[in-house]
């Protein structure tokens, strides 16, 4: 293909309309608030409870939300109000028009995959602890937790029953997504409240067990764990942004759909499981769910139950972007085809236990996501705060930013440290917000090389900006 033909993925683009927009409270924030009310994304904040107290834990949850919102969502809002356009096609100004296939369109597609494991291995958990299913029946063989490690064939047939239904229901398309969206994100809500509620009593008796206490790494771990989360979703603004009729909505959809809603979901477990330490001084783990029965045992089972009822939307959500992105880039192959191929692989992953190391996973995430992020915030600066277009090829700025900057971003990651022989051969301690670090790197690399002269020549896109 000679770099003055566009790519498909390129030549097929038009931007959504003003007519199909509408005001931030209707698309953006509760499209934000919704992923964020999925427990897999705040099972695992209150574990910064090891190292500082709840005072400095909701301090942390304030600044990641902001980060969250300024550093890896605003300027992509922007980008795609903007322009009307989608990520895939925003991002071949940074990475190229040959590069852009890989980065962001057919990664995003991946990393979806990986998405779509954490949330059946979550539910699939939830459904089993909610029925009352004896431990040894949970078991998977790569489970996070070595006591709980083994091959229970009912996990697997209930992860295969619950990942191809909702798969399908991806597949499908967005619009029966939507459906489900509307209704599901309420139950959440409703149990974070009640779960809070019923832990209060024991939030004022709630010590750290850490010897050494650090506000530096329950904040900074914080950050880490909620970045690694939203990198993907947060570059998506851009999709999220072409519903958006002016920066108003981008900015207050934001606002409430991401930073305020870090701090409800993230705060609401983060007291619920320190009342659970408070009621229960033996109570060993930090994650929520498994404080629901210290705080609330007659209810815990329907809560588990409900939780998982929670956890279809943002299911069929990552579904319906694995087939997006990958059918997008790949338009030879049949979109259901590929959805369906893709959450196979996703189910695998659950089965197996292999999608419970979330910590890692998150770490993961944010070192792939957030030199892209850099970068294309970056590209967007030097261009003079506006979408400069395609560029032809496989941008050199960009791919370098992305390299040194997935590189920093694993320095901290817990499967790294696995593979430099285990603890104590940590690059950075767990707790640094990496993924923060490599935003930073990819913005700065990308700056220095396309201020070089490095960046390819723009190619002309036949679509007009939405305005």
């Amino acid at each position: 293909m000679a770099d003055n033909v566009l790519p498909s993925y390129l030549a097929s683009a038009r931007p959504n309309p003003m007519s199909n927009r509408g005001p931030w409270y209707a698309n953006i924030a509760p499209s934000y608030a919704g992923i964020f009310l999925w427990i897999a994304a705040y099972d695992k904040l209150p574990t910064a409870l090891q190292t500082g107290g709840v005072a400095t834990a909701l301090v942390g949850l304030v600044l990641a939300g902001l980060i969250a919102h300024f550093l890896f969502y605003y300027v992509f809002g922007l980008l795609g109000m903007r322009t009307g356009l989608p990520l895939y096609v925003v991002g071949s100004s940074t990475f190229g028009t040959k590069g852009g296939l890989l980065f962001p369109g057919i990664f995003m597609g991946l990393l979806q995959i990986g998405w779509y494991s954490v949330a059946t291995f979550y539910s699939t958990k939830l459904v089993l602890g909610g029925l009352g299913v004896k431990p040894e029946l949970t078991m998977t063989v790569f489970d996070p937790t070595e006591a709980q490690r083994g091959f229970s064939l009912l996990f697997v047939i209930v992860a295969i029953a619950w990942g191809y239904l909702f798969a399908f229901i991806g597949a499908l398309g967005v619009q029966y997504v939507a459906k489900m969206s509307q209704f599901f994100p309420i139950v959440p809500i409703i149990m974070l409240i009640v779960a809070a509620v019923s832990g209060a009593s024991g939030v004022g008796k709630f010590e750290p067990k850490a010897e050494t206490l650090s506000s530096v790494a329950t904040i900074g771990l914080l950050i880490q764990l909620v970045v690694g989360f939203f990198a993907t979703a947060g570059a998506a603004g851009v999709d999220f942004g072409t519903a958006a009729r002016n920066e108003r909505d981008v900015s207050l959809g934001g606002l409430f759909g991401v930073a305020l809603a870090v701090l409800f979901t993230g705060g609401l477990a983060t007291l619920t499981v320190a009342g659970a330490h408070g009621l229960d001084p033996n109570h060993a783990s930090f994650s929520f769910a498994d404080a629901l029965p210290v705080v609330n045992l007659k209810l815990s089972k329907y809560m588990l139950l409900l939780f998982a009822v929670g956890s279809m939307a943002p299911a069929c959500f990552c579904a319906s972007i694995i087939g997006n992105s990958l059918s997008t880039m790949i338009p030879s192959l049949p979109r259901i085809g590929l959805t369906m191929g893709g959450a196979t692989i996703g189910i695998i992953l659950a089965a197996s236990g292999l999608a419970g190391q979330v910590v890692s996973f998150f770490g993961l995430i944010g070192a792939s996501f957030g030199p892209i992020c850099g970068a294309i915030v970056a590209d967007y600066l030097l261009s003079g705060r506006k979408w400069a277009g395609p560029r032809e090829g496989v941008s050199i700025p960009g791919y370098a930013a992305w390299i040194i900057g997935f590189l920093v971003g694993i320095c901290n990651n817990d499967l790294v440290t696995r593979l430099l022989g285990g603890p104590g051969h940590e690059i950075l301690p767990g707790w640094h917000p990496t993924a923060v670090y490599s935003f930073i790197v990819g913005f700065v690399v990308y700056a220095v090389l396309a201020t070089a002269g490095l960046q390819g020549k723009p190619v002309a896109l036949p679509v007009a900006e939405a305005k």
